[in-house]
């Protein structure tokens, strides 16, 4: 099977069949569509061709032209599962990514607001209408329950519980968790949802535009970065909100593994993540408060 055909093929079938998510989807097109041109480029006719040597070249190449080594990583995830379903297909013996591992970058933290910045967002004047109520419970929403963007675009009524303060998401690998609403993103949903009721829904999403469609990722995406830059002066995304979601939760409980579970994580190592963020908090208290940590001069 040729190159491209085979790509297709599995790109259906984790459409379909492993019925992955869009953005899932959309990450694994764009990182499979460079493994195909570096083979075209290599004259590589057949995916069984490509060996570890060559595609250790690719990844040393990708990583002097600046690429993550997160990025890097994802690509290399991408390739695995390709070979897995070329190798159950019948049309490759070997996976060429098998053992490699993209060279070691710096950990970025991820970013995050700090609870007064997070009180500042949500907390401002609302306007009674469709889109302000609209978007007022989607940031409500992500901030309380910590979801990823997919999760509440995928949302539909029959996933909300308010009476017990409850949602049901289904996240990465199909998985389905229940997660609890703040009394706050109750508070916003109530006066959302009958707004909704009156822009004729097409369907049972939670979030709707105003003719009544689903709201897609990208329309997500930007009323959330312009909520930012309306209230905070910055830019905003979703995962920022879900990060100081985690955050906030282990800098107040200290629990690990129910951070984790609220997040969806599969492995705690992921989680662990916000930990460091934790001693960056715990850090600049002492720095400010032990007598012996304060700089000479200091008059605090």
């Amino acid at each position: 099977m040729k190159l491209e055909a085979a790509l297709e093929a599995y790109l259906e079938h984790l459409r379909s069949e492993r019925q992955v998510s869009l953005h899932t989807l959309d990450g694994y097109s764009r990182d499979l569509a460079k493994l195909l041109a570096f083979c075209e480029r290599e004259q590589i006719a057949a995916w069984a061709a490509l060996d570890s040597a060559r595609l250790r070249r690719l990844i040393a190449h990708l990583n002097l032209q600046g690429q993550s080594s997160r990025s890097l990583a994802r690509l290399l995830s991408a390739t695995r599962g390709l070979y897995r379903y070329l190798i159950r297909e019948g049309h490759c013996q070997n996976d060429p990514a098998s053992g490699l591992t993209p060279p070691k970058g710096e950990r970025r933290l991820p970013k995050t607001l700090d609870a007064d910045r997070t009180a500042q967002l949500l907390d401002g004047a609302i306007e009674d209408d469709f889109i302000a109520r609209r978007d007022q419970a989607m940031l409500e929403l992500f901030y309380s329950s910590g979801l990823r963007l997919a999760e509440l675009v995928g949302l539909n009524l029959d996933n909300l519980d308010l009476g017990d303060g409850l949602v049901r998401v289904l996240g990465k690998g199909n998985k389905t968790r229940v997660l609890p609403v703040g009394r706050m993103a109750r508070q916003a949903l109530e006066q959302w949802l009958p707004l909704r009721a009156l822009a004729n829904p097409a369907d049972g999403a939670v979030f709707i535009s105003q003719q009544g469609r689903r709201l897609g990722p990208r329309a997500v995406q930007l009323r959330v970065r312009q909520a930012g830059v309306r209230e905070l002066g910055q830019n905003l995304h979703p995962h920022m909100l879900r990060h100081s979601f985690a955050s906030h939760m282990l800098e107040s409980s200290q629990d690990l593994r129910a951070v984790q579970e609220l997040l969806g994580h599969a492995d705690i190592a992921t989680t662990q993540v916000y930990t460091h963020l934790d001693f960056q908090h715990l850090a600049t208290v002492y720095d400010r408060a032990h007598p012996r940590a304060k700089r000479k001069g200091s008059n605090e």
